[in-house]
């Protein structure tokens, strides 16, 4: 099935990853500003700067992905929803395993406090697999499905829930887009350009692999945040795709 997504140029489709402190997270974005139009918050840069790091990007021109996966109660994950809008985030996560109950809350909160503050509602993600467990990891935690399936299953829990689409590994992403339809968005970590390091990721493809699996966007981190020339390194994936 095709995307909504292929007439988008690719280098709107490359969010690249900040997980690291604030003055490394500023240099980047100078390096990358006019270039790279979505940059990724995680936890690490987040607990550490709170909000203000999400203001300070969106001043320099970046959509800004604030990646902190909510997990709790729904009236809980409302708020944190409605809170991470109110702050300016683009694009927020949360756990598929949360529940539909959940996933809604979540998206509520993002449609109301988009309206409170005049912003347009941030993209809905639900996290299912994340891309550093593999079927062996799933087995410890009492999941006895194969990561395609546990995948699929909780895909099908964030259409249901009426969210904007899924954060899957690249290797899911031809299956997601069969299940969630040609304009759901299915945002991919765990790519690598082709000759880099894994890391820490388990499921990995190449950029070009992911956009023709179905991936919406991609989330790339060390293979350009730890060149030598990031703003190089952003233009040659940018122009391979």
């Amino acid at each position: 099935m095709l995307s909504s997504f292929e007439s988008i140029p690719a280098r709107e489709r490359i969010i690249v990853a900040l997980d690291c402190g604030i003055d490394e997270a500023f240099d980047l974005a100078d390096k990358l500003q006019g270039k790279a139009t979505w940059l990724k918050v995680g936890m690490t840069l987040f607990y550490a700067n709170g909000p203000a790091i999400v203001y300070a990007l969106k001043e320099r021109g970046f959509k800004v992905f604030l990646d902190l996966k909510f997990h709790d109660i729904p009236h809980q994950v409302e708020g944190a929803a409605a809170s991470a809008t109110g702050n300016g985030a683009d694009m927020l996560t949360m756990h598929t395993v949360g529940g539909v109950d959940m996933m809604r809350a979540a998206q509520k909160g993002a449609v109301r406090a988009a309206e409170e503050y005049g912003f347009d509602v941030p993209v809905t993600l639900g996290i299912t697999v994340l891309t550093s467990m593999s079927e062996e990891g799933l087995r410890e935690i009492g999941v006895n499905r194969a990561v395609a399936d546990q995948v699929a299953v909780l895909a099908e829990q964030a259409k249901v829930a009426g969210i904007s689409g899924v954060v899957a590994s690249p290797q899911e992403a031809a299956e997601l887009r069969e299940i969630l339809g040609p304009d759901a968005y299915i945002v991919t970590p765990g790519v690598r350009p082709a000759g880099s390091e894994k890391g820490d990721q388990s499921r990995v493809s190449t950029p070009a692999e992911a956009f023709a699996a179905g991936a919406s966007h991609i989330v790339i981190g060390r293979p350009i945040t730890q060149s030598a020339d990031p703003a190089a390194a952003f233009e040659r994936i940018a122009a391979e795709l």
